[in-house]
């Protein structure tokens, strides 16, 4: 007799319906409907990741993604095991992987949650739902995030994001139906993946997992968010006062209808309170992040294409001829001579997380002062978050570089971004050391500093730090009008509207 939960189960576990749960990036047990689903069908219950060359072997994706998504796994490996069910980890295919499996599980279905991806995980998905059909496999897929595929509308995007992220939260199983005897494989390390390395420090990483997720979530309801508003734009205050949820979202630790409810939860347990009005001012806005995370990703849904291609064709070849790699380099290593845009950077590759301002200065950078085409830099800059929501990214970095037609020009000025958000210099000090010396005065413009202070302080411009690979004012002019030219064109203007009518917000 199988008794559910029980890990001593018949050998002939191959006659029995196996639904394999697909764990993709969804690396959690609370609030997961597939796995709650598979649990309620007739048979047995096979969590499977799969380390899959589509995704690890993919121009944007990082060692760093391993440094976290490994640790994840196996603590979801030991909580599945505490219900009786190991996670089954196998390397290779998805389509391969899922086919070896059923030659072992006939009676097989598969579990999973839906994704909005790359390219490349899109065709690796259209394989596996091709395999499926063709094999007799049915196939179960589930929606977490905020994306609704082959929406045709915006206009009612917004209600029917409200209506999914109010669905109760499903809780963590207690015990787990489980195949027995299949062996659950070992986790690759860093080393045995073929990683891109784009200088992650370890020891700065956030702590991944999903208990570390909840931990997260609960402290800053509760004691950080309440300096999120005056800390947003600071690229030093942010690393304390910002949720540091997104690796949690992005990764699927922590579901997005969790945040939504306990948040939900603690703006009404504040009501109660008399001195409740800057949380309260406070979780509104970090809210409307919530809404906008769901806003982008449906982006890239909707129009896969703008991962390689600007939202206006128009636009493609406005940069695309004039590729300057030393440029590119002194962008990517964080030596453009421009204090912010280098601490940002390098803080960036260290640690894998900048708040939203200073990606959206160094992206600005990138675009209008170097004149680099966003498809260059857009994949190196991937590289570099923890956090890498491609529906997210690859729409933010068209709107920061002036191709979507609809947005405003947004150009930043690196100099004016430290006189505003660190005056005091101490972030642009910490991952621009060989800028100590100066008096914060100079951390702004370096280049200004009078001779007889860099004499004083034993110190000299263009070779302690570089001089600015450009200037800012005619270099960003020059991008401006060129853009603005193109931005006259009907053709141009009537491409926008269509833009705007897909894509834009109706909130």
């Amino acid at each position: 007799m199988l008794v559910p939960g029980h890990l001593s189960l018949p050998t002939m576990s191959d006659a029995l319906p196996v639904h394999v749960v697909w764990f993709v990036r969804d690396l959690r047990l609370c609030d997961h409907a597939p796995l709650t689903e598979a649990l309620k069908a007739d048979g047995l219950v096979l969590p499977l990741y799969i380390v899959d060359p589509a995704r690890t072997g993919a121009e944007d994706y990082a060692a760093r993604y391993w440094h976290f998504v490994r640790p994840c796994l196996q603590e979801l490996r030991h909580r599945l095991q505490q219900r009786g069910a190991p996670l089954i980890v196998r390397q290779g295919p998805a389509v391969e992987v899922l086919a070896d499996l059923h030659e072992r599980f006939p009676r097989m279905t598969v579990w999973r949650h839906y994704e909005t991806e790359t390219a490349d995980v899109r065709a690796r998905d259209a394989r596996v739902r091709e395999w499926c059909r063709a094999a007799g496999v049915p196939l179960h897929e589930r929606f977490h995030r905020g994306a609704f595929p082959g929406l045709e509308s915006r206009d009612d995007w917004s209600d029917r994001w409200e209506e999914r992220m109010a669905q109760p939260l499903i809780p963590s199983p207690d015990q787990i139906r489980a195949v027995a005897d299949l062996p659950p494989g070992p986790l690759p390390t860093v080393e045995d993946l073929p990683l891109r390395d784009e200088g992650l420090d370890p020891d700065q990483m956030q702590a991944p997992g999903e208990g570390a997720a909840h931990r997260c979530l609960q402290d800053f309801l509760h004691r950080r968010a309440v300096h999120y508003r005056a800390s947003i734009s600071s690229p030093a205050r942010t690393f304390d006062n910002c949720s540091r949820l997104s690796p949690h979202l992005t990764w699927g630790t922590l579901s997005l209808k969790t945040v939504r409810h306990m948040l939900r939860e603690r703006q009404q347990a504040l009501q109660a309170q008399p001195a409740g009005g800057d949380w309260q001012r406070a979780l509104q806005a970090f809210e409307s992040r919530l809404y906008w995370n769901g806003h982008f990703i449906q982006k890239l849904d909707d129009a896969p294409r703008i991962q390689h291609e600007s939202y206006i064709p128009a636009f493609d070849d406005t940069r695309a001829g004039e590729v300057n790699d030393a440029h590119l380099q002194a962008w990517r290593t964080g030596q453009t001579g421009y204090p912010m845009v280098d601490a940002s950077i390098r803080a960036f590759r260290a640690t894998g997380y900048l708040n939203f301002r200073m990606r959206a200065m160094i992206t600005s950078f990138a675009s209008y002062d170097l004149w680099l085409d966003w498809r260059r830099f857009a994949p190196i800059m991937a590289r570099w978050m923890l956090d890498y929501e491609p529906g997210i990214h690859y729409p933010q970095v068209q709107m920061q570089s002036g191709t979507t037609g609809i947005n405003t020009m947004r150009i930043y000025n690196p100099s004016k971004q430290v006189r505003d958000h660190d005056p005091d210099g101490t972030f642009i000090r910490r991952w621009v050391p060989e800028l100590r010396p100066l008096p914060k005065g100079y951390l702004a413009e370096p280049w200004k500093t009078p001779p007889l202070v860099q004499e004083e302080v034993d110190w000299r411009i263009g070779e302690d730090y570089p001089m600015p690979v450009v200037e800012h004012l005619p270099a960003v002019r020059k991008a401006r009008e060129r853009l603005a030219a193109i931005r006259k064109h009907p053709a141009v203007q009537a491409a926008a509207a269509r833009v705007l009518k897909k894509h834009g917000s109706r909130r």
